[in-house]
């Protein structure tokens, strides 16, 4: 590239230099015999003199040509060279990305468009080392979810065929709850993976979310009330914003099943709605267990869990406040988590009342 770069560079100067020579040369000569033609000169020396000039002109010309060339050509290899001088270190770089070395680094140099190519290929690489450690994470975590009931299935079965254990129905509940855990597992990583994709769309109208929120309490009120734990609604009458109807149902199930999984018998959890100029915010607050406050800022994250073991025996997989934020930032909207261990928790989202 260097190369080519350069010998574009000399043959412009070359050409730009050999016309301006060429039209002078001829512009000279024409001159000089026109002159001659005009004031003809009887002394043969002052005609010897004229050619002389003229030769000398001539050659002045050749050889200021020829070193205008010579120096354009060193210039050219130099412009070239500190041109693609970072160009050759981001490809460089891009072959060790390739290679799986996200360490390396362009050296950003000025405020150009190089430096900003560079900038720009540095945090591609920062992204893509995120990325990186996410997928391995992911692929840890996945592992490690699959492996506890898979492990329990193994030794039930284990027992059953060995005859320690009898097939009592006890026991082929269990069985059959770690089979659910698995499926439930598996909807959620699909579900995630359906949200991370990008093909992922959303189907986004004007919807009442007032009616949305009635119709999620109506599907989780019987759990609530087999729990006798209280679900207080305080909503207006008609909150209208822009938004996919099933995915903020969604959410909305997702939160109150986590209020309710989390809030002992005898506890409330409230739904409520407040409406500002550009956006509605849901907040669900509970009277649950709570979470400390170095965890709040980590719920979040796939497969996170404030206390594993317990999650576990609740039946949690750590996806599904993950895919509630996926689906709020989807809709250009926030959540945010606010909870004091032993008090509750509460849970403000907000929505858009226009398409963003």
């Amino acid at each position: 590239m260097k190369k080519r770069l350069a010998w574009t560079f000399i043959a412009v100067a070359s050409g730009m230099v050999g016309l301006a020579s060429i039209i002078y040369l001829i512009e000279m000569h024409y001159h000089i015999s026109l002159f001659q033609k005009k004031f003809p000169l009887p002394d043969p020396h002052i005609t010897y003199y004229n050619y002389h000039f003229e030769q000398a002109l001539i050659e002045s010309t050749i050889w200021t040509a020829v070193g205008t060339i010579l120096l354009a050509v060193c210039i050219s290899f130099y412009i070239a060279k500190r041109m693609t001088a970072p160009m050759i270190e981001m490809r460089k770089i891009a072959e060790q990305m390739a290679l799986g070395n996200w360490n390396s680094r362009v050296k950003v140099e000025g405020t150009d468009e190089l430096a900003h190519l560079g900038q720009t290929l540095n945090h591609l690489t920062e992204q893509l080392q995120k990325h990186e450690v996410l997928r391995r994470n992911l692929t840890s975590d996945v592992a490690h979810e699959l492996r506890t009931p898979l492990a329990t299935l193994k030794s039930h079965m284990e027992a059953f065929e060995d005859g320690i254990w009898e097939p009592t129905p006890v026991r082929i509940h269990s069985c059959q709850e770690e089979l659910e855990r698995l499926i439930h597992l598996v909807g959620d990583l699909e579900q995630l993976t359906n949200l991370e994709s990008p093909g992922f769309t959303l189907h986004k109208r004007k919807e009442n979310l007032v009616e949305i929120i009635q119709q999620s309490v109506r599907t989780m009120e019987t759990n609530f009330i087999l729990k006798n734990v209280e679900l207080v609604t305080q909503i207006p009458e008609c909150v209208v914003v822009f938004a996919d109807r099933n995915r903020i149902a969604q959410i909305l199930i997702n939160i109150l099943s986590n209020s309710l999984k989390f809030t002992s018998s005898g506890g409330t959890v409230i739904v409520k709605v407040t409406e500002g100029d550009n956006d509605a915010t849901i907040l669900i607050r509970d009277t649950g267990i709570g979470i400390p406050d170095s965890e709040v800022s980590k719920i979040f994250e796939r497969f996170y869990r404030v206390d594993k073991s317990r999650s576990r025996k609740l039946g949690g997989s750590g996806i599904g406040l993950t895919i509630v934020k996926k689906l709020v930032e989807e809709h250009k909207g926030s959540i945010r988590v606010e909870s004091k261990v032993g008090k509750g928790t509460s849970v403000f989202i907000s929505i858009p009342k226009k398409d963003l």
